[in-house]
């Protein structure tokens, strides 16, 4: 199936477009239409990586779409919060604000390395997407703003780990678990190019030997 027709990129690819419609929304303060659109951003979130894993649509595609989906609706959330709660906002200022440093400082760190946006998909990111996406869900229903102060130090520590394994590898890779799995993946590498070396050490003996 080409990588463009399977249905989990479709899903990320929708998660783009709903962005500017969560934007309008917000703008206009049509707060039960904006909750809806939200709900519908998330649930193909988590719907895109189930399907490409039932489905077996897993592509390097997909998981650059998945990862500008969740990057694109980052930046356009808290102009939305910003309109629809401000108040909450102001509230949980402090927690908001190490959670948006640690998450754009993940990114910055992954295209210094390798000029481009890191898609390791952790664990960790599954995660902190559940209970970040009940976080907004709660906050954008009316609810209280605290609930921040749970999502916020769970964001933190994902973030770490994605600068940690950013930092273990040599070359991007997509869908990396775990910093353990980064660090296996460096010893796997290392290997390789010492099989490699040993592999090409007799054939330079043999252009010195008479």
């Amino acid at each position: 199936m080409p990588a463009m027709a399977n249905l989990a990129n479709l899903l990320s690819g929708v998660r783009l477009l709903l962005v500017p419609i969560l934007l309008v929304l917000a703008w206009n303060g049509w707060h039960k239409a904006f909750l809806f659109v939200l709900i519908c951003s998330l649930s193909s979130d988590v719907a895109d990586g189930l399907v490409a894993r039932k489905l077996h649509q897993a592509t390097a595609l997909g998981a650059k779409l998945d990862s500008w989906g969740d990057l694109v609706t980052a930046v356009a959330l808290p102009f939305c919060a910003w309109w629809l709660r401000p108040d909450a906002l102001r509230e949980q200022a402090s927690f908001i604000a190490a959670g948006i440093l640690f998450y754009v400082a993940a990114i910055l760190f992954g295209f210094v390395k390798f000029r481009r946006l890191t898609s390791y998909h952790t664990w960790g990111a599954k995660i902190i997407a559940c209970v970040f996406g009940a976080t907004l869900i709660v906050l954008f229903a009316g609810g209280p703003g605290w609930v921040f102060r749970i999502a916020m130090p769970l964001l933190i520590l994902t973030e770490l780990e994605e600068i940690a394994i950013t930092c273990v590898l040599s070359e991007p890779k997509t869908n990396v678990p775990s910093l353990w799995h980064a660090l296996r993946l460096r010893r796997i590498q290392r290997a390789s190019q010492l099989v490699q070396r040993a592999s090409q050490l007799p054939e330079s003996r043999k252009g010195v030997n008479p």
